[in-house]
């Protein structure tokens, strides 16, 4: 699939991966690319890819990227000013990591995770980018069917693409019984997607990137990043957002790419 004069939409655009998508999409020619993020950020993010690439290319909006009303006013925006969607790549995410149980040293009592903060990491991780990614096919099918097109024909060529943002924490990681949870989730959302977007002629795929230079990774401390990350990455450090991103286009342009991509530097989680 091209990306040269698409319109892309990007959730969690204002750092991290889903900024450097947004500028690489942004680079690769995208006609327009949505900024989306809970964060004001976003708005500097857009002006900076911007100035990059001298051209009007990325459009800010914040807001909160699990209200169904929001994620329905950016579509008709980008739809209004720039045409129908073909490229969504929702990154936003969250980390509210703890022990699934932990006994308390004086009293002996059990303290589970939280069932609420499960909820929102639920809610931000796994079913938002379901439903931005669902929203895109909904209103790329309702188009076909107003030209009168029904099942896809490969010789139309792909029409639209849905890449999730999975995570090497998908396998279970210590400390991320909902993090975790949500990645491996979205694995079951996209292999479904997959089977029946491809109807309307949109693929759907994830990738798994490891622990990425971003400010989620970073939140962990340096003293955790250096005793139990790096030294179990090939490479000896955090991967660069941009080589997230370049492989996040390479599933994009290449049609032939379906199921999942694991861009982990070589970490794999420990066993205990």
């Amino acid at each position: 699939m091209e990306i040269q004069d698409k319109v892309a939409l990007v959730t969690g655009a204002g750092s991290g991966i889903g900024n450097a998508v947004a500028a690489e999409l942004a680079k690769r020619g995208a006609k327009a690319v949505a900024m989306v993020d809970v964060n004001d950020a976003v708005k500097s993010a857009a002006d900076e890819i911007n100035q990059q690439t001298e051209r009007d290319v990325a459009v800010a909006f914040q807001g909160d990227v699990t209200d169904e009303e929001f994620r329905r006013d950016v579509y008709d925006r980008m739809q209004t000013d720039y045409g129908l969607a073909s490229i969504c790549v929702p990154a936003a995410g969250v980390t509210r990591d703890a022990l699934g149980v932990k006994i308390d040293k004086e009293t002996g009592k059990a303290k589970m995770y939280p069932s609420d903060r499960f909820r929102e990491v639920l809610e931000i991780n796994l079913i938002a980018p379901v439903y931005w990614a669902l929203e895109m096919v909904a209103r790329m099918g309702e188009d076909r069917a107003r030209r009168g097109l029904k099942k896809w024909h490969p010789d139309e060529r792909v029409q639209g693409t849905v890449i999730f943002i999975g995570s090497v924490s998908s396998q279970g990681n210590k400390g991320q019984i909902a993090y975790a949870s949500t990645k491996a989730g979205l694995e079951g959302a996209a292999a479904t997607l997959t089977k029946e977007a491809i109807f309307h002629g949109v693929r759907c795929a994830v990738i798994h990137p490891g622990y990425t230079d971003t400010p989620m990774v970073r939140a962990l401390g340096d003293e955790f990043i250096e005793k139990y990350i790096l030294p179990y990455t090939q490479l000896n450090r955090l991967i660069h957002p941009h080589e997230i991103a370049e492989a996040i286009c390479f599933m994009i342009a290449n049609s032939a790419i379906s199921g999942e991509l694991w861009v982990d530097a070589g970490w794999h989680p420990l066993a205990v």
